[in-house]
């Protein structure tokens, strides 16, 4: 039965071809992907690696966390689907839960607003 494995911390510039050439040595890899933001293609960091053999994963889980890849260490993992299991995500701010800071438009309150100065020195201090 095969076994996929989470594989973090890949160094950005790392390829497909070169995530399943350092599995490779572990057995037949099925399936490597990295993962990309969707809107530029670049690599989030990681990615997950499908090997055929359960033994030939738990060797490389073994062999490969840790191991430095151009300068980063890998963390290999066995992967863990996507359930109602898992703890849920922590809310880091952002548009879709309130927050976000930054520029809030054309008006002087708020952080990172601006006025001109036209319509300051029309108003009453």
């Amino acid at each position: 039965m095969s076994k996929r494995l989470f594989v973090g911390n890949l160094p950005f510039s790392l390829s497909k071809e070169d995530l399943l050439k350092e599995f490779s040595h572990y057995g037949k890899v099925e399936e490597a992907v990295i993962i990309t933001n969707k809107f530029s293609g670049r690599s989030k960091g990681f990615g997950f690696v499908t090997l055929a053999n359960d033994a030939d994963a738990e060797k490389a889980i073994q062999e490969m966390n840790g191991k430095d890849v151009a300068g980063r260490p890998l963390v290999v993992n066995e992967a863990k689907p996507m359930t109602e299991d898992r703890p849920p995500r922590e809310n880091r701010g952002g548009f879709r839960n309130g927050g976000g800071g930054g520029f809030r438009g054309g008006h002087g309150g708020g952080r990172g607003g601006f006025r001109d100065n036209k319509s300051r020195d029309s108003e009453d201090f």
